[in-house]
């Protein structure tokens, strides 16, 4: 980084933006540095100049810029920065707050800032410059808590989001110059979004004021008039407030305890709410005015709480103890309502010093309390417990360098938020994938998923879905699920919707091919077809399922089909109870099925065409592809594999179990590629592996899988591919290919082991 910064050219208006009258001009000495720099006294002197330097480049970016209220545009960045010294940010969070607003508005990119500030800062003003471009669209609940968590979740440096409270304080403290259209959409968005966030951060005097200027925008008169009934109340109560403030003090005096009493009034918003939801009138909320009692030590928490309840009677079931139990963003302190004089209720909160930081500043007590006593215990204390549970903080953390390294982890480390392509929001578990999307939105999305795009972009099915991905998903009619998808869906949801597709799919299957082969039995026992499944042979299905034991004739032909039942067993019987009927086999069409066939074939010939997925499985022991001699085995509860007729595992199982074997024949067009296994001997060498999968390339075989063994290369190796191909002759093609290319001694097919 240089230490010079250049002189720069006006860079274009941005669309906010509008110039300013001369007499609003002449209020930019207001946007002097010294305004910041009053406030820096915490930082380093080396640190105070990196600042200056980002300020000197905002300056000049926003050069000729003006805000709504006519004032110099880089009075905001300023305001934003001052925002953060009173959390007594780092100059890192400093320089991202005063250069936020040049990469979207200046056309200033990200290569600018790396090279003159470094790659921390940028990522920061680069984050921000994400979460600028997010819009929130609806009021709906669920949704609005989506998006507050996506903006943690995207923002991986949690100086992001404060630098984006700081940033939205500040427009909401000059929201009097926006156009008044742009009011209601603005405060909703605040009170929704980022006061809630505010609050989970432990930001409680952000909180508190982004919730009161929302209420003021979005209802101007509701706001008018209860700020004057507080003022009222504010006015009558005075000196009934002081009268306790006096007594407190007196009895802590007195035991000599020392304290520091604060008193805490109710924000407008909080008041209008509690009576909005319960139905009360102004003068039904007792708990408007409050003391904090700031004592040394936890144990003085307790000890004043015994004193407030000797003075006063405590209300029942309104004390709650964060101490012990601490809030989810870190707070702690004792809650205790007492009836005060003339019966009205006051709330007190006991708390020590570290706590009433943490409640006020929240995330930013690290710095405040490193600020005051970098070497305190508190402060190495408080920066492994903020947000405990939400973030991953070590206590040997000393610096604030090493600090950030701890803190850029997800607020939500469990889950990721993308939007739909009409801006829903979606959160998933961490590591899903586009299958995980699809059955999130619908099952029947999930079950025609074919492809998939993501930003615009389209990727793999098993993609792993990002923070703010807008991700689409195209679908198909004839797409189903596959059985790959299992390997990478991370959902429960996915997980169980595909395999329930694929096992309804599987008994369908099996089904079907029970039927084929039940009919085929039958004709060789000389029936034509099989019985219809209506009233007239509803004896002989009846008869058939007790002979079987299945409740169904659905169930009987899956199980054929399965291999859990042997087709002629069962069609030697089903011809028994049509003989019963008085039905006669048909002579001829007997002698022609039984006879005409493979001497250890009694059934007729199954023909496959590669379209029987789950029912119809190829023996991986030979891998047959089309145009091999083949054979079928219907293995019990698997359905029908098919070896090759010379496969070794087929002759022994033929050898042990000749009734489950059938014929199978090759349709005359299969409609898919089927895969075999090859080995390719290789002289050993660079490039050898690129050659010889180009080669297969040309020949047009895909690779689905490569095995090259674990042994050290030799000058000659063996790789085996499992491939691809069309049918025999596409295999032959195949490898004579391999046998003309450089390198290859050799190429062959893997025949089955013994």
């Amino acid at each position: 980084m240089s230490a010079v910064i250049p002189p720069t050219s006006a860079p274009p208006l941005g669309s906010r933006k509008q110039e300013g009258s001369p007499a609003a001009a002449a209020n930019a000495a207001a946007a002097s540095f010294a305004a910041l720099t009053a406030r820096l006294d915490y930082l380093e002197a080396g640190d105070i100049e990196l600042v200056r330097r980002a300020y000197r480049f905002a300056d000049e970016a926003h050069l000729g810029q003006m805000r709504n209220s006519g004032e110099p545009y880089i009075t905001h960045p300023i305001a934003v920065a001052v925002q953060c010294t009173e959390w007594k940010l780092d100059a890192q969070a400093l320089m991202a707050a005063l250069l936020h607003d040049a990469i979207e508005d200046c056309g200033v990119t990200k290569i600018d800032l790396i090279e003159r500030f470094g790659a921390p800062v940028a990522e920061l003003v680069d984050g921000l410059t994400k979460l600028e471009k997010l819009q929130f669209h609806t009021r709906e609940e669920n949704q609005a808590e989506s998006f507050r968590k996506m903006l943690l979740a995207m923002a991986r440096d949690v100086r992001v989001i404060l630098i984006k409270l700081a940033d939205r304080t500040h427009n909401m403290r000059t929201m009097a110059d926006m156009p008044r259209a742009k009011w209601a959409r603005i405060s909703a968005e605040t009170l929704e979004i980022y006061a809630p966030i505010a609050h989970r951060l432990g930001l409680n005097q952000t909180y508190r004021e982004l919730q009161d200027l929302s209420f003021r925008y979005l209802r101007p008169w509701r706001y008018a008039v209860l700020s004057k009934a507080v003022t009222r109340a504010r006015n009558r109560r005075r000196d009934l407030i002081q009268k306790v403030q006096r007594e407190v003090e007196a009895a802590f005096a007195e035991i000599g305890m020392k304290v520091r009493i604060a008193g805490r009034e109710k924000t407008l918003f909080s008041i209008y709410r509690k009576m909005d939801e319960k139905h009360l009138s102004f003068a039904q909320v007792t708990d408007i005015y409050g003391f904090r009692v700031i004592v040394p030590t936890v144990t003085d928490c307790y000890t004043a709480m015994g004193v407030l309840h000797q003075m006063y009677k405590p209300v029942p079931g309104k004390f709650k103890d964060y101490i012990a139990i601490a809030k989810l963003n870190g707070y702690q302190s004792l809650h205790t309502t007492l009836v005060g004089p003339s019966g009205v209720n006051v709330e007190f909160q006991m708390r020590t010093e570290a706590m009433h930081v943490v409640a006020e500043s929240g995330v930013a007590a690290h710095w405040l309390y490193k600020a005051s006593d970098p070497n305190s215990p508190t402060a190495s204390r408080l920066g492994a417990k903020w947000l405990q549970s939400l973030l991953d903080i070590q206590d040997e953390t000393r610096d604030a360098a090493e600090f950030w390294d701890h803190v850029k982890v997800d607020l939500f480390p469990d889950a990721v938020y993308v939007f739909t392509p009409k801006s829903q929001i979606m959160a998933l578990p961490r590591g899903a994938t586009v299958v995980d999307f699809a059955y999130a939105i619908h099952s029947n999305v999930g079950d025609h998923t074919a492809a998939a795009k993501i930003n615009g972009e389209q990727v793999p099915l098993r993609t792993e879905l990002k923070n703010g991905d807008v991700v689409e998903i195209i679908t198909a009619p004839i797409s189903t699920p596959n059985p790959a998808w299992l390997g990478f869906v991370r959902t429960g949801r996915a997980r169980s919707k595909i395999r329930h597709h694929l096992k309804t799919l599987e008994l369908t299957e099996s089904q079907g091919l029970g039927e084929k082969l039940l009919a085929q039995a039958l004709r060789a026992e000389g029936m034509e077809k099989l019985p219809e499944d209506d009233m007239v042979y509803q004896a002989v299905w009846e008869k058939l399922l007790r002979f079987t034991g299945n409740r169904n004739r659905a169930e009987l032909l899956m199980d054929i089909g399965l291999g859990k039942r042997i087709a002629t067993i069962v069609a030697k019987r089903l011809m028994t109870l049509l003989a019963e009927r008085g039905e006669r086999p048909d002579a001829l069409l007997m002698t022609r099925e039984r006879y005409t066939a493979h001497e250890t074939v009694s059934q007729g010939a199954v023909t496959l065409d590669g379209t029987e997925n789950a029912s119809v499985k190829y023996a991986l022991c030979c891998r047959p592809v089309p145009g091999d001699s083949i054979v079928g085995y219907l293995g019990r509860g698997e359905g029908l594999v098919v070896h090759l007729a010379d496969c070794a595992v087929a002759k022994r199982l033929q050898h042990k179990d000749a009734e489950r074997f059938i014929r199978v024949e090759w349709a005359d067009e299969p409609v898919r590629s089927f895969e075999t296994g090859i080995i390719v001997t290789v002289t050993n060498g660079k490039g050898v592996l690129a050659r010889v999968a180009s080669a297969l390339a040309t020949a047009e075989a895909d690779i689905t899988h490569v095995d090259m063994g674990e042994e050290a290369a030799q000058d000659a190796t063996d790789l085996r591919f499992v491939i691809a191909v069309r049918d025999y002759a596409h295999l032959d093609a195949v490898l004579r290919t391999l046998k003309r290319t450089a390198s290859v001694l050799k190429a062959s097919r893997i025949q089955p082991s013994a």
